[in-house]
């Protein structure tokens, strides 16, 4: 049975990281739009300071609306990003990367609309309830000059067939990375459904279950605008991840959901979560 935590770590939940690890942080916003009292501008102080306290390597966001994420990126200093919109340019939400650029190099990145047409933007279907898309990029680290690649993806709320199709495409994606790779993102389904199901069995790992150690219980990440964090339920939100060949092996340290809140208010209706990552250190 679910229970309410008694108790709730303050910040940092983990905090920032030095080389060779690396720090990925998966976090939907919510869409700039939402109404009182959950207004963009009530809650931005609050994911500025969960984002000023971990300063991830890597921040993967889902729904945030081009000036949103202006407005955050102003306040994280040494960040830089990739970003569009859905609807193209900064039209609607986006699923955008954003990165420590004194860490990381970015090498390569593109965006895919989870759709028959995967070019195409704005494109969707298998009754998908909205346009739904994925975007990536290939980081070197600076540090240790390993480069691997993150993908980031939304997928769709509403139909089971699009989820079930988006992970397929999320899948040969990340198959086709030669090197490591991390996924993350709002998946919009738990670790016993189809899309879990089909990217851990094609050989991703889900960082929850293979970290050494998880700092938080296993919180609901989707928090329905509660400011208590819930054990069990709605894990909806994941880091996966899968190696590449000899000294490319990806291994997950640390893992956990951040669920700070402030004034009674939660900075999200999702919890963010976090991952301490390493690439070919045994």
């Amino acid at each position: 049975m679910s229970q309410t935590a008694t108790a709730v770590p303050d910040l940092p939940l983990i905090g920032p990281v030095e080389p060779p690890f690396v720090q990925v942080m998966t976090y939907n916003l919510k869409s700039a739009s939402g109404r009182a009292p959950h207004s963009w501008w009530k809650r931005r102080p609050l994911v500025e300071a969960v984002l000023r306290a971990e300063q991830p390597t890597v921040l993967c966001t889902q729904e945030g609306r081009f000036r949103q994420l202006v407005e955050l990126r102003e306040e994280l200093d040494g960040y830089d990003w990739i970003h569009l919109g859905r609807g193209g340019g900064s039209r609607s939400e986006s699923t955008a990367i954003l990165w420590d650029a004194s860490r990381l190099a970015p090498m390569e990145y593109d965006h895919v609309w989870l759709s028959r047409r995967p070019r195409v933007i704005g494109s969707r279907a298998w009754g998908a309830g909205t346009v739904r898309m994925l975007t990536w990029v290939r980081f070197e680290d600076k540090a240790t000059g390993k480069d691997f690649h993150v993908a980031n993806v939304h997928l769709d709320h509403r139909s089971e067939k699009a989820r079930r199709k988006g992970a397929r495409m999320c899948l040969e994606l990340m198959r086709g990375f030669l090197g490591p790779a991390v996924l993350a993102g709002d998946f919009n389904s738990g670790p016993g459904d189809e899309a879990h199901k089909l990217l851990t069995g094609g050989g991703l790992v889900d960082a929850w279950s293979a970290a050494e150690e998880r700092v938080t219980p296993d919180w609901s990440t989707f928090n329905r605008w509660r400011t208590r964090p819930v054990e069990g339920g709605d894990r909806i939100d994941w880091i996966l991840a899968k190696s590449g060949g000899r000294r490319q092996e990806v291994r997950v340290h640390r893992v956990g959901v951040n669920a700070h809140s402030e004034f009674d208010l939660a900075p999200s209706d999702h919890w963010p979560v976090q991952a301490v990552l390493t690439v070919g250190r045994r």
